[in-house]
């Protein structure tokens, strides 16, 4: 009987030391949608949890790395959440598709308006973002969260290769191996794609049309032409024909 009291009394201990490790071990974090390759383009998802129980995050700001600039962030619209991009200049410019990238994207705020994430809860924020650094294995994303009673929480803390997670980490993003057509994976790929085929398909029917106007307009000369002739044939025919006329009258 002693023993089933001990056992059951353990087993509630250890429930509980489960129940409130679980949100301690909750943190933002960011994931890309299919994968994040070097050199290329991807979307990613800054995931928030919220961790209390008495507030609501109202607040995040995420910052991106000075020394790995990239020349295109175009975060998604996020309904009930107003965004702010910030933007600084580079010391040394980027060069995408020849032209130069004189300022980077510093910082993105998603700042609540009409929506917040309750406790039990937690909300994606996606950004579409490239190129992604060629010579590096990881960025890592400085994050401040705030909840409506003020608390801010600032995972800012980066990790150290073979020691433990931080109390507050950073978003850490791993690159994967650069990709051929430098597009990466996931939606943000797909998109750069579709903006290329449109271009190509764009381009092309314009070709097509001008091939067509100009068949058109040879085509309506043509004719033009041909019933000008017609026109002229006509005529003289009714002059002969009126002459002969007169002709056998006065006969």
């Amino acid at each position: 009987m002693n023993l089933s009291r001990i056992a059951l009394a353990t087993g509630v201990a250890a429930s509980t030391v489960l129940l409130l490790a679980g949100p301690a071990a909750a943190h933002v974090s960011v994931q890309p949608q299919g994968e994040a390759a070097k050199g290329g383009y991807a979307t990613l998802n800054f995931k928030v949890p919220n961790e209390r129980d008495q507030a609501s995050t109202v607040k995040l700001e995420v910052n991106f790395p000075a020394e790995q600039p990239l020349s295109s962030v175009t975060p998604e619209a996020v309904p009930g959440w107003k965004i702010e991009i910030t933007k600084g200049k580079l010391d040394k410019p980027l060069e995408v598709h020849g032209r130069k990238i004189t300022e980077a994207v510093t910082k993105v705020t998603w700042t609540a308006d009409g929506s917040k994430i309750e406790p039990g809860y937690f909300q994606q924020f996606p950004v579409s973002v490239g190129r992604l650094p060629e010579d590096a294995d990881q960025m890592i994303f400085k994050a401040i969260q705030t909840y409506d009673n003020k608390e801010v929480v600032r995972w800012i803390e980066e990790p150290k290769a073979g020691g433990e997670e931080p109390d507050s980490p950073a978003p850490v993003l791993a690159l994967s191996a650069a990709s051929d057509d430098h597009h990466g994976g996931g939606a943000a790929g797909d998109d750069h794609a579709a903006d290329d085929k449109a271009t190509d398909k764009a381009a092309s029917a314009e070709g097509d049309k001008k091939e067509t106007h100009a068949a058109s307009s040879s085509s309506s000369d043509t004719t033009a032409r041909t019933l000008g002739i017609i026109g002229i044939v006509v005529g003289i025919a009714g002059v002969a024909f009126g002459v002969l006329a007169g002709r056998r009258r006065s006969a």
